[in-house]
């Protein structure tokens, strides 16, 4: 069977027993959603970069750690959420400004026709007014939001990933939208 068609949990098994082309295949399933994911935590895509490879080697030298009990892709992102609260908490102490912080990445750029220059800037600054708010909420709803609306992960992963109660995800949820909304309104008001 192709290395496509097997499940999450079918590839750590393979790589547990010394597959490494089933390693390649977890990171090429998961990178970007990764990467995004945590993009969203630090608002910084060469750290995002980073922590993703950190995840991933984390992955590949405690492979031995993961059992069955849940999914694998909760497994996963519980390892890149823990990497990226503590880069957030180390960069919060740290407070430094780069000048590859002031723009979403720092590699060249093709430059698209664009019919409509001002939607593409509309969304833009829909795109940085909404990373604005999410960096502003408390850690708990982020997380939340982050793994709920961004990565459309349901609330039984989520519950796994964060080891709260459903109903603790769901109500956090709600409050971190409500939260989320009222930053975006503040932030469209200046």
């Amino acid at each position: 069977m192709p290395d496509y068609q097997l499940t999450d949990e079918e590839l750590i098994s393979r790589f547990q027993n010394g597959d490494v082309r089933a390693f390649d295949q977890i990171i090429y399933r998961f990178k970007d959603r990764l990467i995004i994911f945590v993009y969203r935590f630090l608002g910084n895509q060469e750290r995002a970069e980073d922590i993703v490879q950190d995840t991933f080697m984390k992955v590949y030298t405690h492979k031995h750690s993961y059992r069955e009990i849940a999914k694998f892709s909760t497994w996963l992102y519980t390892i890149a959420g823990n990497l990226a609260r503590t880069e957030l908490r180390k960069m919060k102490r740290r407070k430094t400004y780069s000048l590859s912080d002031l723009s979403y990445d720092d590699k060249e750029y093709d430059i698209p026709v664009i019919k409509d220059p001002s939607s593409s800037l509309e969304k833009r600054n829909i795109g940085k007014s909404i990373q604005i708010a999410l960096n502003e909420l408390p850690a708990d709803f982020k997380t939340m939001i982050i793994l709920r609306d961004i990565q459309e992960l349901s609330y039984e992963d989520i519950s796994r990933i964060v080891g709260v109660p459903i109903g603790t995800v769901k109500s956090r949820i709600n409050r971190g939208r409500l939260k989320l909304q009222n930053l975006l309104k503040k932030i469209g008001g200046r």
